[in-house]
């Protein structure tokens, strides 16, 4: 049945899975590390409490790159659990590396379609933040039906966020910007609790990212939003 839905009604990425080059290093992680960090997708919803041994507010990463940023936040917020999500398997080794490195206790990883895992993985108002930094600006017209910042998106977001909980969203393309701004601003889910543009040096309660790095050796202006669920 998931087949026969597949081939005809093929969903949008957003994303490019991109198998890259992994070390020697990263890919002992895998193998290593994956075991204490990784949870392997299924079509059934998770229970954070059982996953993380406690009861504690839930932070996702949705496309964590190299995880530098997802691991510094969940050191710097021991009282919090973070699950990542990341398709790119150098990236992901890289993550499982630093996080083990670190101690890092309050993390887990998942190596899959971020829209599928929201829908199928993560109950209904078990999150406290959604982060969404630097996802793929998909620059080319023709290709801005595959930005992961769309209604149905914004909707799943919206369920799976607990009351009060909030989006927080970077980008470094002033056209991917305008988009946010109007994608949101037509989404009865979400207010814009704040907004602010930048030169990489005042991001919105989070670290600095190596795709904003990137971004600013272009000259690109940076863009952070935190957008807080609406009570309805």
């Amino acid at each position: 049945m998931a087949e026969r839905r597949e081939q005809h009604h093929r969903p949008i990425r957003s994303f490019v899975r991109r198998a890259g080059r992994l070390t020697a290093s990263q890919q002992r992680a895998l193998e290593e590390l994956w075991p204490a960090y990784g949870v392997e997708y299924a079509d059934e919803l998770l229970d954070f409490a059982q996953l993380f041994g406690r009861n504690a507010p839930v932070v996702l990463e949705i496309g964590f790159g190299n995880g530098d940023t997802l691991v510094a936040m969940a050191a710097e917020r021991p009282d919090h659990d973070f699950l990542g999500i990341e398709v790119h398997e150098p990236g992901v080794g890289h993550c499982l590396i630093a996080a083990d490195k670190d101690g890092i206790t309050n993390l887990r990883l998942i190596v899959h379609d971020a829209m599928e895992v929201l829908e199928h993985q993560v109950p209904s108002g078990s999150l406290t933040r959604i982060n969404l930094y630097f996802p793929d600006p998909w620059p080319k017209k023709r290709h801005h039906k595959r930005r992961i910042v769309q209604p149905g998106f914004l909707a799943l977001c919206a369920d799976r966020l607990a009351a009060g909980g909030a989006i927080h969203v970077a980008t470094d393309w002033a056209n991917y910007a305008e988009h946010i701004d109007e994608a949101f601003t037509e989404c009865e889910h979400f207010r814009c609790a704040e907004r602010r543009e930048h030169r990489g040096d005042h991001p919105l309660d989070r670290p600095v990212t190596k795709f904003e790095r990137r971004g600013l050796r272009h000259g690109h202006r940076i863009v952070d939003w935190r957008f807080e669920k609406n009570a309805l």
